[in-house]
Formats: structure tokens, C-alpha cells, sequence
């Protein structure tokens, strides 16, 4: 079949296995939604959904290895040659107190099943024996008209699950599709009741945009519907900011920050959100002297960053590296300035590529020198591993042999000795101790019940 070429194999196999064993069971069964789609679109498959009349205590009857993800909702996970397949009963969904879960299902036709999905571009589905699509909600002519549009009402499709607004615009930005005149009529008027949402799934929604296709578009769309201001104001406060034309020839603020994702390719969530965030410290600290500055707005930033991170329930070690990256983002204009033993300590930073490559996109996103970065990548292959991060020539137990009393002072020395270290004036353990012995008057003071007291 043309479609199904489209596919691995392997997926593929698991998928029109499921389908069989469902079939033989007297029970319809299609591939549904966004991998009907991508075949359309002559996009890469990842996964395949199944719909089917089936119940869940029947699916799970049919296969030896199924997981309830969310049985009460009709959706029970398929385990077919150790992947996943999220199976699905055809439903309708009756009320949606929360703005998010249906109050109750009902299990219904296919026809009834494709009315109640989200966007007709998600409403299709197929027949892996015949290579079929079935379309019940215009969603095949929407795919060549290019264009998100609401499956019916689109006041009623966002009042069931607010999640949809910001989906919408995922879709959009990713496919590079218009939104449906009344569809985005709609998601303006109610942008903000995304607030509705949890914090968790609007993260999840919009790392997934971030780090798509299309950020940037997704983010100019965020805005222009009013979503921007509902999730990230921080953000979106950054439009209209101006910057010193000498430096950022490209315009304001968030145009910078939106040419920067022009350039880049493959993020991770990290690099995705330095770039978002790495400025936002320059509205709240503009300053207009003898041109326009941003005082502070590295270190501000920061803190701001690390506040949206908690905020959006980020992991603590994505937090972490994402405020680095925000507070580090100027060293890259003194390196050429750094004491060897500074250069060296930063250029040997954890994730030290993503600090890089989020320097490389600033530079690109504005005046386009990239001297400074080439500096950096010049100096990782000079240097090598072994001298950015060498074996330490002494530990505390020299100390100790020398007399010095265990104490915090313990850090200042063996970190004194390294950016000697560093800087090459000290190349073995001997001349690490006679240094010591030579310069420990000026830590007496701090080592309490040394000798040297």
C-alpha cells in the first residue's frame, strides 16, 4: 500500500497485528489520528494509534500484555513486540466540569468518535487493509487547504478541554498551517483560560513547540493570540523593548530572541529555553543613558528564569543549567580577557556545549561577530581535556602533613593551588607543597588550631 510504505516496518507490523487480532474478534478497528495524518503529509511516523469499537476489558482480554492507562476514558496501552500502542474505543464525552477530563464517556460509532476529536486534521482515520482514509469532518481538505480547524463549534471544542487553545497553535506552528478564521476567533477570545490548564500539561504542550520545527512561528503565534501574555508574560513583555542599534541591528528584544531560533537546529529543552529566556531580564532593567543598557539584566534574568522553571514544574537539574546558561550568557564577551586559570575553569563547565552554542545563536540572532566563539572553540582544541581539567597535583591530606588544621580554608588553598595550576606556574606536587609552605601565613589566620598559629 502507498501509505503504509511510509512506515518502519517493525511499527508497522505491531500496528496491523493489533488491528487483526481486533478484527478476528468481530470488532472494528482503524489507525487514527496524528499518524493518519503524517502519512498524508509525508511525514516521519513514530507511533500508530488504534481506534476501535472494542471495549477496554476487551482489548485487554485480546492481548497478553496491556496497560489501563486511562480505561475509564476507554484507553488501554498495547504491547506488541515491546512497543507501545495507545488504543482507543470509540467515544463520546459528556461535560467537561474541569476544562479538562469528560465528565463521563459513552462508547460509540466511529462517526460519533471522529465529531468529538479536537481538529479534523486529527479526525482521520484508516484502513491498513485497503489503505483507505475515512473521512468524516473535512479533515483530508483542511490538510490541502492548510489550516487548523476546530472539529464543529469552536467555542464548544475549547470549553471541553482548554488544553486545545495552545494545541492549536502547536499544530499551526509545526505544520506551518493558517488557523481557521473562527477557529482562531475563538482561541483569542479565550486565551485566557489557558490559566485553567495545569502548569504540567501546558509545559509539556509548549516544550513541544520549543523544541519542533517551527519555535519561533510558535511563539510569534502565542502572541499573537493573547496565549503568550497567559503563560509566559515575562516573555511576552520582552516585544517592543528597544536595544542599542550598534549591537542589535535586528530590532527589539524578542525579535532578537526569535532570530536566534531561526539558526538553530535539534534543541534540547535546556538550549530551548536559554534562548527564550536568556534576555528576560532586559525589560524590567532598561535604562537609557548614554544609549540604551540593560544593567543587571544577566543576573536579574536569572532569577527570573529560575522562578518561571519552578513555575512550570521543570526537573531540578533542567532548572539549574537553564538559569546558568541565563546568568552566564555575557562571560562569552571577556573571554578573550580571562586570566588563563578563568578561561580554562569556564570553558571546562558542565554543558559547556550549550553554553556555546547559546552564545553562537546570539551572536547570529544580532550583530553576527562571532570572533569570540571561534576564540572559545580554538582554545577547547589547544588546550585538550587533560589541561582544562587536570589531575590535582595535592588533596587535604597534604595539608594536613603540613600541619593545617581540616577546616572550609582547606577549599581556598587546594582552589588557590589549581589556578596556579591552570595558569602553568606549578607543574608537579613538590612545587604545589613548597608554594604552600611559602604562602601559608596568609591563610594562618583562617585554619584555626594549625601549627602555623
Amino acid at each position: 500500500m502507498f501509505f503504509l510504505k511510509q512506515i518502519d516496518a517493525e511499527l508497522l507490523s505491531g500496528a496491523e497485528e493489533i488491528v487483526h487480532v481486533i478484527r478476528a474478534a468481530g470488532k472494528e478497528a482503524f489507525f487514527a489520528g496524528g499518524a493518519v495524518r503524517d502519512l498524508l503529509l509525508d511525514r516521519q511516523i513514530t507511533d500508530i494509534d488504534i481506534a476501535t469499537s472494542a471495549q477496554p476489558s476487551e482489548i485487554e482480554a485480546l492481548f497478553e500484555k496491556t496497560i489501563p492507562i486511562g480505561k475509564e476514558f476507554g484507553v488501554i496501552i498495547v504491547v506488541m513486540n515491546a512497543q507501545n500502542y495507545e488504543v482507543t474505543t470509540f467515544r463520546t464525552d459528556t461535560g467537561y466540569s474541569d476544562g479538562r477530563h469528560p465528565d463521563g464517556v459513552s462508547f460509540v460509532s466511529a462517526r460519533e468518535d471522529a465529531f468529538r476529536r479536537d481538529f479534523t486534521i486529527n479526525a482521520l482515520f484508516l484502513d491498513p487493509s485497503t489503505d483507505k482514509v475515512i473521512d468524516l469532518v473535512g479533515g483530508r481538505k483542511d490538510l490541502e487547504r492548510q489550516i487548523v480547524r476546530t472539529v464543529g463549534n469552536p467555542e464548544e471544542r475549547f470549553a471541553e478541554d482548554r488544553l486545545r487553545l495552545i494545541r492549536a497553535v502547536r499544530f499551526a506552528a509545526e505544520l506551518g498551517f493558517g488557523i481557521e478564521h473562527a477557529t482562531r476567533q475563538a482561541l483569542e477570545a479565550n486565551a485566557c483560560h489557558i490559566r485553567e490548564v495545569s502548569e504540567e500539561r501546558v509545559r509539556d504542550e509548549f516544550m513541544k513547540m520549543l523544541t519542533g520545527r517551527a519555535p519561533g512561528r510558535a511563539i510569534t503565534l502565542l502572541l499573537e493570540t493573547g496565549l503568550l501574555d497567559a503563560i509566559l508574560p515575562e516573555v511576552a513583555a520582552m516585544e517592543g523593548v528597544p536595544q542599542p542599534p550598534q549591537f542589535h541591528p535586528e530590532g527589539d528584544v524578542l525579535t532578537h530572541t526569535l532570530k536566534m531560533f531561526d539558526f538553530a537546529q535539534d534543541l534540547t529543552h535546556t538550549l530551548a529555553l536559554g534562548i527564550l529566556l536568556h534576555d528576560v531580564g532586559k525589560p524590567p532593567t532598561m535604562t537609557f543613558e548614554d544609549r540604551i543598557r540593560f544593567h543587571g539584566h544577566a543576573e536579574l534574568g536569572a532569577e527570573m528564569a529560575s522562578a518561571i522553571c519552578k513555575r512550570m514544574r521543570l526537573p531540578n537539574a533542567t532548572s539549574n543549567l537553564v538559569v546558568e546558561l541565563v546568568a552566564d550568557h555575557l562571560r562569552f564577551m571577556h573571554v578573550k580577557e580571562m586570566r588563563e586559570s578563568t578561561l580554562k575553569r569556564f570553558l571546562r563547565k558542565e554543558y559547556f556545549s550549550e553554553h556555546l552554542e547559546l552564545h553562537r545563536l546570539d551572536c547570529l540572532g544580532s550583530h553576527g561577530d562571532l570572533s569570540n566563539y571561534n576564540f572559545c572553540k580554538e582554545k577547547l582544541e589547544e588546550f585538550g581535556q587533560e589541561v582544562i581539567r587536570p589531575a590535582p597535583l595535592i588533596n587535604g591530606h597534604d595539608l594536613i602533613a603540613l600541619g593545617l588544621a581540616p577546616g572550609p580554608v582547606f577549599s581556598e588553598i587546594l582552589g588557590a593551588v589549581e589556578d596556579r595550576q591552570l595558569e602553568g606556574d606549578l607543574a608537579n606536587r613538590e612545587e604545589a607543597l613548597e608554594w604552600v609552605e611559602t604562602n601559608v601565613e596568609r591563610y594562618a589566620s583562617k585554619v584555626e588550631g594549625s601549627e602555623e598559629r
